[in-house]
């Protein structure tokens, strides 16, 4: 039995039968979908099983992915994970009323440079508050003398130069007149020790000098 063609479906006899795009098509009617130009076996483009000239042949810019029963499923169970990890986030960060900043060596010396700010600021403040302690009362409860009060070591003295030097790692602002300011990479000469904390010396770049403390400065 002769098949029939795939363009006007009547019977296709073997003597004009052109078999293509998986049918059966008469020879004229092997033709452009478009422009309706005769086609062969050499200048035909086939898109779904149609054929098309070069000139007219379409041209597919996208993938187009179909919403099947698998695809929609899958589309929503990743939404439902999505709004799951959200959730478990909100819950595990909320009442902490902060964000998480990651813990980077930049961070991390931000952190060490606070910390020695803080604490010389409380070695600090300790001293300066010595001075204000309340002598005993006397037995009489009547009346007593006040005690002289102790006073850091002035600064219009310095001591004599040993030829210390050290280097600044860490910038300071003076917090009274007896001290000197400095930045990082300052170099300080004329260093004396005075205490555990604080010292004596004279900023090679301005020429100041004055008392600075220890813990912000390195041998060199």
């Amino acid at each position: 039995m002769n098949p029939l063609c795939g363009r006007c479906n009547q019977v296709v006899y073997p003597t004009e039968k052109v078999n293509c795009l998986d049918k059966y098509w008469h020879k004229g009617c092997f033709s452009c979908e478009v422009c309706k130009m005769t086609l062969n076996m050499k200048n035909y483009k086939g898109f779904e099983k149609r054929p098309y000239c070069n000139a007219h042949y379409p041209k597919t810019n996208f993938t187009c992915v179909a919403d099947t029963p698998e695809n929609l499923r899958l589309k929503q169970q990743t939404k439902m994970q999505s709004q799951v990890h959200y959730k478990e986030d909100f819950e595990k960060n909320k009442g902490k009323g902060f964000s998480v900043v990651a813990d980077t060596p930049e961070m991390q010396r931000i952190k060490k440079t606070q910390d020695q700010i803080s604490n010389v600021s409380v070695y600090y403040r300790s001293n300066k508050t010595r001075s204000y302690q309340q002598p005993a009362a006397s037995q009489n409860y009547h009346h007593y003398e006040p005690t002289p009060e102790p006073v850091r070591p002035a600064a219009a003295a310095p001591p004599p130069s040993s030829g210390k030097r050290y280097r600044a790692v860490y910038d300071y602002a003076a917090a009274d007149d007896d001290e000197v300011s400095f930045m990082d990479g300052d170099v300080i000469v004329d260093v004396q020790q005075i205490d555990e904390g604080w010292m004596y010396g004279r900023v090679e770049r301005t020429g100041q000098q004055g008392m600075l403390p220890a813990n912000y400065v390195e041998a060199i």
